[in-house]
């Protein structure tokens, strides 16, 4: 399970999809990420999901790395236990939970 999780840790920084419409190749998708994280401006994904994996119950489906609002967002879409659905924006500078919105179970609004 761990190894799984290291493989789409990495495979997702690969990818960094969802970053902006100019940037239509995976390339540049790589590229923009990897300076945020040399730059300090976003966290590590494993980071974040060894975090998230401690505080919420579930196994991550996706993850998508954003740029909205002068901020860059993790978000992770999450199957739970009890089979429904969690999608978590998460602030990729600090990791923090900005809103959890669920399928079969509600939503929490945004914490900013």
């Amino acid at each position: 399970m761990r190894y799984r999780q290291h493989l789409l840790s990495a495979v997702l920084l690969l990818a960094c999809i969802g970053l902006s419409p100019v940037q239509a190749d995976g390339r540049q998708d790589h590229e923009v990420a990897r300076q945020a994280l040399m730059a300090g401006e976003i966290l590590p994904l494993r980071q974040v999901l060894e975090r998230i994996e401690r505080e919420h119950r579930g196994e991550v489906l996706e993850v998508e790395l954003e740029h909205e609002d002068s901020r860059w967002l993790y978000e992770v879409k999450m199957l739970r236990r009890d089979g429904g659905i969690n999608k978590l924006l998460i602030d990729a500078r600090d990791g923090r939970v900005l809103e959890i919105k669920g399928r079969h179970g509600g939503r929490r609004g945004r914490t900013d």
